[in-house]
């Protein structure tokens, strides 16, 4: 599998979070995207949050402006 990326960019909010994660590791950049997303934006972290965490992951590293 290669590098993949989730990133904060993509899904405005009123603190216009500017995070990206990437790990080589899906499960790592799960974990990693719950652990910020339940402590920064207020989530809770259940079955179906990390669903749609999953469906937000791309593959290759984050671009530098999300268009």
């Amino acid at each position: 599998m290669g590098r993949r990326y989730i990133d904060c960019r993509e899904f405005p909010s009123v603190m216009k979070c500017t995070i990206a994660i990437s790990a080589d590791s899906e499960e790592e950049l799960v974990n990693a995207a719950v652990l910020h997303a339940v402590s920064v934006h207020g989530h809770q972290d259940t079955p179906a949050f990390r669903a749609e965490i999953r469906k937000a992951i791309h593959d290759g590293m984050p671009p530098l402006k999300v268009a």
